[in-house]
């Protein structure tokens, strides 16, 4: 894919995008709907293209396929917005922008004069959203976070892992994914309201509650609907009685099951439609002579989650973890499609660039790099949309490569002041 200037969804407008890692998703999102996105770095690169792995594995600001993933459809300026010319050329930025992105800690922008009371002068129009650990307000305004922390603070932890050891984290960070995809969002919510009151707003996007917010009923819903505690249910079943203070009691199952070359997900469902399932899959592992004398007599239409023993679960697990192992993914993948069963592979990265469904719908996209001479493939955008493309337009800029476009061809400087504006270090 070379440079793609189709129009988009939201092609009238235009974002300023001064924010780090943490909000990068934010912009991403509004780009591949068609805004023009505007990335701000500071002169020299922002430090988020220090975060790997790189292309072909060499160290190198241009060459950091994390900023690459996540600055697509994105033009680049640089620009140092705490000197007094580069707040002014920011400033008239901002009158011609919709959006303005940004995840500095909290008072940063309104110590630069560039807050939201500011900017609102200036283009009463604007909508501004900041990405943050807590939020702009509160006791917490000022704690630095992590992805841990905020995993933790958010309750998600607590409901992460297995009830009868310590709370886990996913292997990657994702807390402030949680808040960026709460600013693009709120921004978005924003643009309709404007749409009928022509007024601007501001949008506080916490990645705390971006991520607390995620788990829905299962870390706060129970509690107030009947005064439950949820636990941890990693590879358990939760049952309807609770024990001592309210706590909800659980019967330990696998839901992932080791198998020749990797691992697969089940659970033994009775529900409704779901005892085919169960059953098709006990008929498979008798028929292997797999199955333990508790699991060949079973009766699933009559099995209660609820009062069944640990001892006999542990019988019919121990069953399905020998049969497993003697299959690969596929075979079981391939088995269970034939025979109705609600069993599914763990994918690796390798397995998803190669799934079906993906690369049916043309989910994978390539996109020319000509700066490293070859074409790396991506993931597609998020949703296809009937009336106009949602999609990658052009790749990640590279350090301040739309300087002299913007600058110079679209706000009016000459080349002489863009020069002068560089030797300043002001871009």
């Amino acid at each position: 894919m070379t440079e793609d200037n189709t129009e988009g969804l939201l092609s009238p407008y235009r974002a300023l995008d001064l924010t780090n890692e943490h909000g990068f998703l934010c912009g991403k999102i509004l780009g591949d709907l068609g805004t023009d996105v505007i990335k701000i770095e500071k002169p020299g690169g922002d430090p988020a293209r220090r975060i790997g792995p790189f292309y072909n594995d060499i160290p190198d600001p241009e060459k950091s396929l994390y900023w690459m993933g996540f600055n697509t459809n994105k033009r680049g300026i640089t620009l140092d917005i705490e000197t007094v010319d580069g707040q002014a050329i920011f400033k008239r930025l901002v009158k011609s922008a919709d959006f303005v992105f940004e995840s500095f800690d909290p008072g940063y922008m309104e110590q630069l004069g560039l807050g939201y009371s500011n900017l609102s002068q200036i283009n009463p129009a604007i909508i501004m959203a900041s990405i943050s650990s807590f939020g702009q307000t509160g006791p917490y305004k000022d704690y630095k976070a992590t992805d841990l922390v905020l995993w933790a603070l958010s309750g998600i932890g607590y409901l992460t892992g297995d009830a009868d050891r310590a709370p886990i984290m996913t292997s990657f960070p994702i807390s402030y994914f949680f808040g960026a995809m709460s600013a693009a969002v709120g921004a978005l919510v924003a643009l309709g309201h404007r749409a009928i009151t022509g007024e601007g707003q501001y949008v506080d996007a916490p990645a705390q509650l971006g991520l607390g917010w995620s788990s829905g009923p299962e870390a706060q819903g129970l509690w107030g609907i009947d005064n439950n505690i949820v636990k941890r249910s990693g590879r358990i079943y939760q049952r309807a009685k609770t024990g001592v203070g309210n706590e909800v009691t659980y019967i330990k199952h696998p839901i992932a099951y080791e198998c020749k070359d990797g691992a697969v997900k089940f659970f033994p469902f009775v529900q409704g439609g779901s005892l085919y399932s169960t059953t098709a899959l006990t008929e498979w592992v008798i028929e292997e002579n797999m199955a333990s004398e508790t699991l060949k007599y079973l009766d699933w239409g009559t099995l209660n989650w609820q009062t069944v023993s640990q001892e006999t679960v542990d019988e019919i697990t121990q069953s399905f973890s020998r049969f497993f192992l003697r299959h690969t993914k596929a075979e079981l993948w391939e088995g269970a499609q034939k025979r109705g069963i609600m069993l599914y592979p763990v994918l690796t990265p390798k397995d998803i660039l190669e799934f079906e469904q993906l690369n049916i719908r043309d989910y994978w996209e390539e996109v020319e790099h000509p700066e490293l001479g070859t074409s790396i493939t991506y993931p597609g955008a998020f949703a296809k949309m009937t009336e106009a493309p949602c999609r990658i337009r052009r790749r990640a800029p590279l350090i301040g490569e739309h300087n002299e476009e913007i600058y110079v061809r679209e706000m009016g400087l000459s080349t002489e002041e863009l020069l002068a504006l560089k030797q300043a270090k002001v871009v």
